[in-house]
């Protein structure tokens, strides 16, 4: 049996996506199946896990800082797997992309800024901007047969009217897209000329899953870096979530100064030795378990893909090009969303509704896929039920 077919039971762990339905989304029910929070339901690596056993059974956790181990095999990871030449002096340490981009927000822009993002986009930068006083600026973009492009003149417009800053995802969350060079190029040229923070959050960049290649903007030329903070970190790959350390990397000293300094102002000089363990063991020794985890998600991709193909003619599913999470167009059925989600409910699975990604997410509805196959059989037999 392949180690990634193994159902292990989440609840009553502190799972999020298990034991907290009636908390974050007012669901309640024993037999509802979640397939909402994007982490996986598989163990992280053994490697990592016996890393972490030896830790703790060390038995000290006094204050613990980041050695050459972890910086080195941050850097050799980039340069191995993507390409990419990381300097050591670029990299600083958050707990979470999340509050590294809340930070950086503060410290670039002031309360009443635009900030723009696109659409449909990642429900939690809607709302670390608009609980930092500042203001969400939509990029919608453009779709044709679930093929999704960024709307240049239309972020062009954004820049000219005023915005301040930019949260760039890449690769996209939800709809899977990863941007080419040559897009990426033109977000950070763009920025450049208007002034413009680019703040690209590429936590999903290990997880290419089809043909398309992941492009770091840590790869553009010096000159379209000046403004550029690139957020990266080994949970999202490897199934670390909740060891939250995550790699804000700033090519432009100046902008790196400026945001160290805010790090310190904020008391974050000290870091989790058992964060610090497993992402620097995940990066030094689980390439291979990458390359059998993203073959094994290729698989539920296809099987969910064929099984839309053959069950649901009137649901559209483009595969991702990145991630394990599935967007699937149900406007053809013509629900409401609210409408929508009741009949997933019914049915006993919990998807994230797309209209949470924006208005442009309407009749979509993101699926998790980073399960065993056995947990996808279970969810085709309720999907069906929910949408024949």
């Amino acid at each position: 049996m392949n180690a990634f077919d193994q159902i292990l039971n989440r609840k009553e762990s502190g799972s999020v996506k298990w034991d907290f339905m009636q908390q974050k989304l007012g669901l309640a029910g024993t037999d509802l199946l979640p397939m909402w929070v994007s982490d996986y339901d598989f163990k992280a690596p053994k490697v990592v896990l016996d890393a972490l056993q030896q830790r703790i059974e060390h038995g000290i956790f006094g204050y613990a800082e980041r050695d050459d181990a972890y910086y080195q095999a941050t850097i050799d990871w980039y340069q191995n797997q993507h390409d990419t030449h990381v300097k050591r002096e670029w990299i600083t340490t958050v707990h979470g992309v999340l509050p590294g981009l809340a930070m950086a927000l503060q410290m670039l822009t002031d309360k009443g800024d635009g900030i723009v993002m696109q659409s449909p986009g990642y429900g939690s930068f809607r709302k670390i901007i608009e609980f930092n006083d500042r203001v969400v600026v939509e990029n919608p973009l453009t779709e044709t047969e679930g093929e999704y492009q960024l709307d240049f003149d239309h972020l062009e417009t954004c820049f000219a009217n005023g915005a301040k800053a930019m949260i760039f995802c890449n690769p996209h969350n939800p709809t899977g897209r990863v941007w080419s060079e040559s897009e990426i190029t033109k977000v950070a040229e763009l920025c450049e000329q208007y002034q413009v923070w680019l703040l690209s959050d590429e936590i999903w960049g290990d997880l290419v899953v089809g043909d398309a290649q992941y492009y770091s903007a840590l790869r553009l030329p010096r000159n379209l870096t000046k403004r550029l903070i690139v957020a990266t970190a080994a949970s999202k790959t490897f199934g670390l979530s909740s060891l939250r350390i995550s790699n804000f990397m700033i090519p432009d000293e100046s902008l790196r100064a400026q945001f160290t300094r805010r790090l310190d102002a904020h008391g974050m000089d000290v870091f989790n030795s058992l964060s610090m363990s497993a992402a620097t063991l995940a990066y030094q020794e689980c390439s291979g378990w990458l390359t059998e985890l993203k073959d094994y998600l290729r698989a539920n991709i296809t099987k969910l893909e064929l099984f839309v193909q053959t069950q649901l003619p009137k649901v559209k599913f483009v595969s991702p090009q990145a991630g394990y999470l599935v967007w699937l167009d149900c406007r053809a059925l013509n629900l409401t969303d609210t409408e929508l989600e009741q009949k997933f409910v019914e049915a006993g699975l919990v998807p994230s509704m797309g209209i949470g990604f924006g208005k442009e997410g309407s009749g979509f509805v993101r699926l998790n896929l980073g399960c065993p196959v056995g947990t996808l059989d279970q969810a085709l037999v309720r999907i069906k039920q929910a949408l024949s």
